[in-house]
């Protein structure tokens, strides 16, 4: 296969995947961004500010003002860190944890019918495979 049609058909996937996303977040009332970190506390569990904004790649003052609007939401809680006085760790509540189990639950939805199509080979293959695309990422 050419680059050039590899590259169209990842840019495809990608504008689909982006629509159904946008489009199961849209449902939710939430934002694309206030959704993803729901995605990474209800996935890793609580975590400190600056832990939660590297692994979303925004600056802590972004992360900030997010986290404030999920938490005027009544979706997370933020307690000061148990050993280290300047630090802040934010988790789910109790609305933000039902929020991530049917979000999660769209995108096993999704997965499994993303790959339902795959022969048994293929689908031995497929996490492999982009684990070593995402790690060049």
């Amino acid at each position: 296969m050419e680059i050039e049609d590899l590259t169209r058909l990842l840019v495809e996937f990608y504008e689909k995947f982006s629509s159904w996303e946008q489009c199961v977040v849209r449902e939710t009332g939430l934002t694309p961004a206030q959704m993803h970190t729901l995605e990474i506390l209800g996935s890793r569990g609580d975590l400190r500010m600056k832990d939660l904004a590297a692994s979303m790649g925004v600056t802590t003052g972004s992360l900030t003002v997010l986290v404030d609007r999920l938490e005027r939401g009544g979706f997370v809680a933020r307690r000061p860190h148990e050993s280290d006085r300047r630090s802040i760790v934010v988790g789910l509540t109790g609305e933000g944890e039902r929020h991530f189990r049917e979000h999660h639950a769209l995108h096993l939805r999704l997965t499994q019918e993303m790959t339902d199509g795959l022969t048994p080979e293929e689908l031995a293959q497929f996490p492999a495979i982009l684990r070593k695309i995402t790690a060049q990422l």
